[in-house]
């Protein structure tokens, strides 16, 4: 293995960039910014559907804090780490006011018996139409 190994994963949605899931360093795994599109197709928002100017039909922020834990869950899986190797979680909402709420209890389910450090911030906006975005640092066991 490389001291900076690159991991991707087809089991998450692809970098909207020129960017891995994630890069491993050592002991420590870093991921990059992971939201909730759709694996399958790298489009679709789970809980999410727009009209043609962009404007809310459908919106489950619920939905979308479950599947971006589970497209973190599968980079760190396809890394060799597991949920309870994250040490550290920045999570990005688009709208705090309205969001927050809702993510600090699906948060809660997700993190019962891990608990990373974790920060969160409100930001303008993210590259895509997604309202929650997670970057995460983990530690794991060396091969």
């Amino acid at each position: 293995m490389s001291q900076f190994e690159k991991i991707n994963t087809d089991k998450a949605p692809k970098a909207v960039g020129l960017y891995p899931h994630a890069r491993r360093v050592g002991n420590l795994l870093f991921l990059s910014g992971i939201g909730p599109r759709d694996p399958k197709d790298g489009v679709s928002i789970p809980g999410l559907s727009l009209d043609k100017n962009g404007n809310f039909i459908t919106f489950d922020f619920e939905a979308q804090c479950r599947a971006v834990f589970d497209n973190v869950r599968a980079v760190l899986e396809s890394a060799g780490a597991e949920w309870t190797d994250l040490v550290d979680v920045t999570v990005f909402l688009v709208n705090m006011k309205r969001d927050f709420h809702v993510y600090n209890k699906i948060y809660a389910e997700y993190f019962k018996d891990a608990q990373p450090c974790r920060t969160t911030v409100e930001v303008k906006s993210l590259p895509t139409p997604i309202a929650i975005e997670l970057k995460c640092i983990a530690a794991i066991a060396d091969d």
